[in-house]
Parts: structure tokens; sequence; C-alpha cells
């Protein structure tokens, strides 16, 4: 099976009820992108119209691979649209405050799966099936750790161990398979001269990794404040990875708990192999789809039972306990706060398979569904390919 052939077998479009009301300096667009990064055409909207960072908010990162439509508020910005390459900025009107993350109500996706055989085509729409009545683990998918480098350690970690120097060194230094030649070279740079910041400052090319080597030169010990001067965005998606991949082992040895071994099939995505499950029992559909799992964070006030139990397993892996999974510094930087359901029930499905017309003689599946903010269409997938006939991946 293929998936992302072409952009447009990638459609997601953010579901919202907010409207420009004619009050307020907020500008609300309809942001439109093909193959390109939330960030990039961000970027693009800024340059061309001269304008800061700061002045830009919205709900989410859609998919660069794709077709997606989502909404952008610009204080003060022009009221007109803006349209380039791969880009485009529909002008809606104006609103009293910043487009957030709890304005996006969901999202509708519009999928093509291709390449695939009769037999695979019919045995996913089975699958679909199946997944109308028992929904699928709301995992965060790979898309969510993307900052992980090579050695698979989260830079949140040691920093909620106040451990900086190693917080900063895998920020700065570690490889990671989705770096550019030039960041490659940069960190390769830093690897070799860490701790002889006089000598990197002088090696290093002007970037923004130079900036906190500068630093390190006059305080060459203060990795704290060094990690503070990173900026907030990354210092945020960091602790976003962290906290998910805390999340998805709750929900795992939650689906452990829940269903029966010969239920279970593991699928190998994100940070490590997790548990899906294969058709449930009306007991436990009842207990998983009414099933909320807190988003793990020091100020979370858990009771004594099975829940506080795996949130101490799980965070003794990184050598961590429950209440000191927090940032002590710098003030700027905490982890989210509330409750993500443990299962999603694709609403609004539906699904076609026909001739492919990119790949002679095989099939496509083409379906479209509505998902809940913050939930992968991609966990949906894999639920759908990752698993055979006799329910082993």
């Amino acid at each position: 099976m293929k998936l992302k052939c072409l952009p447009e077998d990638f459609e997601v479009v953010e579901l919202t009820d907010r409207m420009p009301n004619g009050r307020g300096p907020f500008a609300l667009y309809r942001l439109i992108k093909r193959a390109l990064g939330t960030p990039e055409a961000i970027d693009a909207a800024l340059h061309r119209w001269n304008l800061s960072r700061s002045q830009v908010s919205y709900g989410g990162l859609k998919d660069k691979h794709a077709v997606t439509e989502q909404y952008v508020t610009i204080k003060n910005g022009p009221r007109r649209d803006l349209s380039q390459t791969n880009v485009e900025f529909q002008y809606l009107g104006n609103t009293d405050r910043p487009f957030e993350p709890t304005d996006i109500a969901g999202n509708r996706f519009t999928l093509v799966m291709r390449d695939m055989s009769e037999v695979a085509a019919q045995r996913a729409e089975r699958m679909l099936q199946e997944v109308e009545v028992d929904g699928v683990p709301n995992y965060f998918d790979d898309q969510r750790f993307g900052s992980l480098g090579e050695s698979r350690e989260f830079i949140a970690a040691p920093w909620c161990r106040g451990d900086y120097e190693r917080a900063l060194w895998l920020a700065l230094a570690e490889a990671n398979e989705h770096d550019r030649p030039d960041d490659r070279r940069e960190k390769e740079l830093i690897r070799e001269k860490w701790g002889d910041w006089l000598g990197l400052k002088a090696a290093l090319p002007k970037c923004s990794r130079r900036s906190i080597v500068t630093y390190l030169c006059d305080h060459p010990t203060d990795f704290r404040r060094a990690l503070a001067l990173m900026r907030i965005d990354l210092r945020g998606m960091w602790l976003s990875a962290f906290q998910s991949a805390v999340w998805n082992r709750l929900l795992a040895e939650s689906l452990q708990d829940v269903c029966r071994p010969e239920q279970l099939f593991v699928i190998d995505f994100g940070e490590r192999p997790a548990p899906f499950y294969l058709t449930l029992d009306e007991s436990q559909r009842r207990d998983l789809i009414n099933l909320d799992l807190p988003l793990p964070s020091g100020r979370l006030k858990l009771q004594s039972g099975p829940l506080y139990d795996r949130l101490h397993r799980v965070l003794a892996e990184f050598g961590l306990l429950p209440r000191e999974m927090r940032v002590k510094y710098p003030r700027d930087s905490f982890f989210s706060k509330g409750e993500r359901a443990a299962v999603y029930v694709p609403a609004g499905l539906e699904y076609q398979t026909e001739p492919d017309d990119l790949y002679v003689g095989r099939h496509k599946l083409t379906l479209a569904f509505d998902l809940p903010r913050g939930s992968y269409a991609t966990i949906l997938i894999k639920r759908l390919t990752e698993v055979t006939e006799g329910g082993t991946a």
C-alpha cells in the first residue's frame, strides 16, 4: 500500500465554528497550502507582508505532504488575500481575539490508499467496518516525535531531571534523521568541540546555534541559561514529544489491562511499538470508548490506583517520579494540561474501492472521515493495513 503518492491524496480541512465578527485587531484568514508545512507557509506571508512572527496565531501544524486548509489570525494583519506558489491566504474578516487550538472542532480527512491488491482493499474495507464500531487507539503518531535523535532520548527527560548539559547537548549536537546537510555539519562540529566554546565559535558559521555558543564562551558551565535561550517554540515541541510518549505508554498499558492477549497485536511506530486491538466485546468497548486519560505532568494529582501505578512504572523508565515531570527553569515552558480520549471513532466515514489510475492493475481505496482535534488519521491507516487475517501485524 502506498499513501501520499500525490499531495492531493492526503487532504485535511480544519473544522471550526469560529467566524469573524468584524470587531478587533485580529485579521482571520483561511490558509490553503500544498506540499508545504504550516511554519513555512506562515513564513511566506510574514516575508511578503513584512510582519513579525509574534503577530501570528493558529490552532496547530498541518501535514507537509498534503493539501490542507486551516485558520490563522494575524494581529493588525492586512485586510486582503495573498496568493503565491503552493500558498493561499484568504482574508475572512476581523475578530477580537487570536485563533487558538481550542477553536478547532476537528478535522475532515480525505485520503487515498494506492497500489493495493483487490484482496488487500477488501480486507481494509472489513477493517473499516470494525473501526466504525470499536474505534481506534488514539495514540500520538510519528509526526509528534520528529525531535528524537539517534539515541532516541527525549530532550525533556534530562531537562526535568535538572541535567541541563545533557538536554542542551541533545538539542544542539545530536544527529537527527531529518537534519539537512548544513545541520549535520554544524552538529558534527559541536560534538567534536563540545566544551571548547571559543574554538567552536570560531569554527561555526553564522547560525542560531552560534548565539548559544557565544553565550557559553562567557558562561562556560551555565547550561541552564543556555537552554533557556533556545527558541520557545522548540522547547514547547520537546515537552510535547515527551508528554505524548508518556501518554502513549499509559494508553498501551490500559489496553493490555482491558483486552485479552489474543485480542492484541503490536505495530511499530512513533517512538516505540505499541498494542492495537481487534474486535472488542460490549464491556470492553464501553470501557475504552468512555476512557479519558490525563496528559501527564507533575501538576497531575492522582489518587492511588491502576492509573497511578501505571504512571509510576512509565516514568521510572526515564528516571523520574510523577511529581518530577515538570520544568523548573525557565518558567515560560510547561507541560500541557487536560485529558485525551483513549479511543476515537471516525465520524461521517465514507469509503470506495476502484481501479488505481496511477498503478495499472492495482486498486485504490478512497476514504473520508472526521476526527476530533489532535487525533491522527495515520493511526487509522496503520490499523487498516498492519493487521492480517490472522490478527498479527
